[in-house]
């Protein structure tokens, strides 16, 4: 079974992006409203892909980025975010995301 972590702080993206998956049935989306959780949920067991806004209320994305790939460089981290590819998109592939994907 792969563990995928979704993370974003509305909820409404988290359901929608869980139910697109929710069809794989050896998928299991873990949820996170905020950077602080994203690293918690990592920490206590295992996750096979993360898929992470750029920005959180009160956190940023790209400093949990580099923060999983510091810690856990074998995890993929998808970015999500509603600003153009090109405000962001190099920035976070420069700072370890395997993708963006803008909302």
């Amino acid at each position: 079974m792969k563990r995928i972590l979704i993370a974003d702080d509305h909820s409404l993206i988290r359901a929608g992006l869980k139910q697109l998956v929710s069809g794989e049935s050896d998928i299991e989306v873990v949820e996170a409203q905020n950077c602080t959780e994203v690293l918690s949920k990592i920490k206590s067991g295992p996750v096979d892909m993360v898929v992470l806004d750029i920005s959180m209320q009160g956190e940023n994305g790209l400093d949990a980025l580099k923060e999983i790939n510091r810690k856990y460089p074998e995890i993929p981290v998808l970015m999500l975010s509603v600003y153009p590819e090109d405000q962001y998109a190099l920035r976070a592939l420069k700072f370890g995301a395997s993708g963006y994907m803008t909302k």
